[in-house]
């Protein structure tokens, strides 16, 4: 057993969550946090793991923070029920075990989306391996990441994430994650900006296209653009929405 502990939050995981246990189960310890789901996951979660617990969904870096303080080992690994860890990335994580050569490993992850996985531009990087007590998550609402004390080192592995596959669960996303980010700006006392709401969406789409190169991925690439600019525009067009609606 590979030993460390993995945490997992999740809530109606049914369709990734097999997946995802079936790629940690030789770790030592596996822990899940549900909030309240109604479909099969739990009992696929039962085949896997003793250590369940229910928590209310609060927010995610919250939901985290208490989930990751249920570990037992020095080492956590942090996983979403819709996310699987590589052979590879696996290997990384025993020799950085055995070897203690850094405290911590930024991961490069990789997404499918509609269909398969993307194969250029920049991947998302984030601490997912790392010693307990060097890490935590501050409050937020939305796109949660680690406040790490240690050494880092990177990863030339990959998770992999299920989650957006298809159009109509990454405008989903997009609808609940631009509000959430909206929420904190309206609560940090931020105002919309006339400038943002004109110019962030094609500046956003430039960036994504061109500096972070998914113009490499062909029409998928142009999608996700589109996509991450109007996510973009959202945020800026909800917190006027806030200002306007919720004084």
């Amino acid at each position: 057993m590979i030993k460390a502990s993995v945490y997992i939050i999740c809530k109606n995981e049914e369709k990734h969550i097999r997946r995802v246990l079936e790629s940690v189960k030789d770790f030592d310890q596996v822990v899940i946090v549900d909030s309240g789901s109604t479909d099969d996951t739990l009992n696929i979660a039962k085949s896997y793991t003793d250590k369940i617990y229910h928590r209310d969904f609060t927010d995610y870096a919250d939901q985290k923070e208490y989930a990751k303080n249920l570990c037992k080992n020095e080492w956590v690994l942090n996983l979403d029920a819709d996310e699987e860890l590589s052979s590879g990335l696996k290997n990384e994580i025993e020799q950085t075990i055995v070897n203690n050569d850094a405290d911590g490993i930024e991961v490069l992850i990789s997404s499918m989306y509609l269909g398969s996985f993307n194969k250029y531009g920049r991947f998302i990087k984030r601490i997912r391996f790392f010693k307990k007590d060097m890490g935590s998550y501050p409050k937020k609402l939305v796109h949660e990441s680690i406040n790490f004390n240690g050494r880092v080192k990177k990863s030339k592995n990959f998770i992999y994430d299920y989650g957006s596959n298809e159009i109509s669960t990454h405008i989903n996303k997009i609808n609940s994650y631009s509000g959430l980010r909206a929420v904190e700006k309206f609560e940090k006392n931020k105002k919309s900006s006339f400038l943002k709401l004109a110019f962030l969406l094609p500046i956003a789409f430039f960036k994504s296209y061109f500096i972070r190169r998914n113009f490499l991925n062909g029409k998928k690439g142009l999608i996700v653009s589109i996509n991450l600019a109007f996510y973009a525009f959202l945020k800026e067009a909800k917190l006027y929405e806030f200002e306007i609606l919720k004084k």
